[in-house]
């Protein structure tokens, strides 16, 4: 923790430029009066002294440690300034690059760098080919480079989707987007995002494949990598290998990738999509919305800082009381009765009983009165009811079609009102497919079993109680379908 004291410190400013020139070359070893007359080439007034107690601060909090390198002068007050020198340490440098990288982003959106898939695609095909390839040091060096560079595109990926997830989700939150920004917003969600989701869908099944046929061959991948020259300090000190150097890093990778898992990438980014889309339609439903509290007053208040600001103290007391209403309390009169006897005009509000304000009021700022929410109606009885007149139904088509197959051949047969009814039904069916009266047509009900053939002839007649059936042009005959010769398309029990 310690290492990050430089950037809250009083003297912040020096420290920084201080860790600025000692990072801005490699293996930077100065001394600190040539760190400040670096500094008073760009126009800081650092003078040798403070310079030295500011190196000797950054060296307690392990920014910087001491050189041990020895330094030729001339003279002795040379000897005195130059007797010590100073270097970046390990950490040092990284926390103040990390840190200038912050302080120098801007706080807009960052690009997604969605190119990196197929680049990562495209390294381990190659990776798989290497491997199948003759043993020699410029393969294993290949190898090398191919992982190393596989790791960090995926980390420079993840970092910029991350990136870019956030800065749309604190943007989609705020109350106050309306307008050209939420355009300009639902343009950036509904094309970007699909087109960052298409990029992942098309090249993430590619990678998992790959990563699958990798890590089958992964021991072999590893030996080819450990068998690589690089640092070894034994039991030393530890030795930050690069990225890709252990199995567990290409299972976690396979992970990313295999899209089975809630904590898979692609799941992750449809999560995310989803997430910033429902935002997007509740700020739509919150601008279209009559009882909402109406538009943003951020315009407004940013307008009143700019006053404020440029105000003397006496103007932005006035200005300030009379944008929110801050004068000192004045009874004109008494007012509603309080319930309390003992309120009076003197009372004042930090002592006396809360007002109770209506929910609709205090969350939404609105004040149409609202009535009780209704409960949640229970379905159970009617779906009951559907059911049951769903079931009889079932069985009357049944019984009527068991009654046409009985008949057959239906001219001069008797048939009762339902037989009759599904008989017009098919015919009606039959007809509007095939309404050359020359040929001979069938249709088939695999729902209830049956099949109505219609054969050009002098014609059929039906005989029911209610009344009698002529079809003309037609001899009408049904028969039963085999049993198996179709799927049963019938209500679910």
């Amino acid at each position: 923790m310690d290492l990050f004291r430089y950037l809250t410190a009083e003297e912040r400013v020096d420290y920084i430029a201080i860790m600025t020139r000692f990072t801005a070359s490699l293996l930077a070893d100065m001394s600190a009066s040539t760190v400040a007359e670096q500094l008073a080439e760009d126009g800081s007034q650092l003078d040798a002294d403070t310079a030295e107690v500011r190196c000797r601060q950054l060296v307690k909090w392990g920014n910087l440690v001491p050189s041990l390198r020895d330094s030729r002068v001339s003279t002795v007050a040379d000897y005195l300034r130059a007797r010590s020198r100073y270097q970046v340490s390990g950490l040092g440098g990284r926390v103040h690059r990390t840190a200038m990288e912050i302080m120098e982003a801007s706080d807009g959106a960052r690009e997604v760098a969605r190119e990196l898939l197929g680049q990562i695609a495209q390294a381990l095909g190659e990776i798989r080919t290497l491997l199948d390839a003759p043993v020699t040091p410029e393969r294993a060096e290949r190898l090398a480079g191919l992982v190393t560079t596989i790791f960090n595109n995926q980390r420079l990926f993840t970092a910029s989707v991350t990136d870019f997830y956030a800065y749309l989700s604190g943007v989609l939150t705020r109350f106050d987007l309306q307008g050209q920004e939420y355009k300009h917003f639902k343009t950036l969600l509904l094309d970007y995002i699909d087109l960052i989701t298409a990029d992942v869908n098309r090249h993430a099944p590619l990678i998992a494949e790959r990563l699958d046929q990798l890590i089958e061959r992964i021991d072999e991948l590893l030996a080819v990598l450990d068998a690589v020259p690089g640092l070894t300090l034994g039991d030393v000190t530890t030795v930050e290998r690069s990225s890709g150097r252990t199995r567990v890093e290409w299972e976690q990778l396979r992970q990313w990738y295999d899209g089975t898992g809630s904590e898979s990438g692609p799941a992750q980014l449809r999560a995310a999509a989803s997430q910033a889309l429902g935002q997007l339609l509740a700020n739509a439903k919150r601008m279209l919305d009559a009882s909402a509290t109406g538009y943003s007053r951020r315009a407004d208040l940013l307008r009143l800082a700019v006053w404020l600001d440029r105000s003397a103290d006496a103007e932005a007391e006035r200005l300030f009381a009379a944008a929110f209403g801050t004068w000192s309390a004045r009874h004109l009169m008494l007012g509603p009765d309080e319930p309390d006897p003992r309120v009076g005009p003197m009372t004042s509000w930090a002592t006396a009983d809360p007002i109770d304000v209506p929910v609709s009021l205090r969350d939404r700022g609105n004040r149409v009165a609202r009535g009780r929410t209704a409960r949640v109606p229970d379905t159970t009885t009617d779906r009951a009811l559907v059911e049951a007149a769903a079931r009889a139904e079932r069985e009357r088509g049944q019984a009527a079609a068991a009654e046409l197959a009985a008949a057959g051949r239906l001219d001069g047969a008797s048939l009762s009102p339902d037989a009759r009814t599904l008989l017009l039904d098919e015919l009606a069916r039959l007809l509007a497919t095939n309404p050359d009266p020359a040929t001979t047509a069938e249709t088939t009900n695999y729902d209830l079993g049956v099949v109505l053939r219609a054969a050009p002839g002098a014609g059929t007649v039906v005989h029911c109680p209610d009344g009698t059936l002529t079809v003309a042009g037609y001899t009408l005959s049904v028969r039963a379908i085999a049993s198996g010769a179709a799927p049963s398309l019938g209500l679910a029990q």
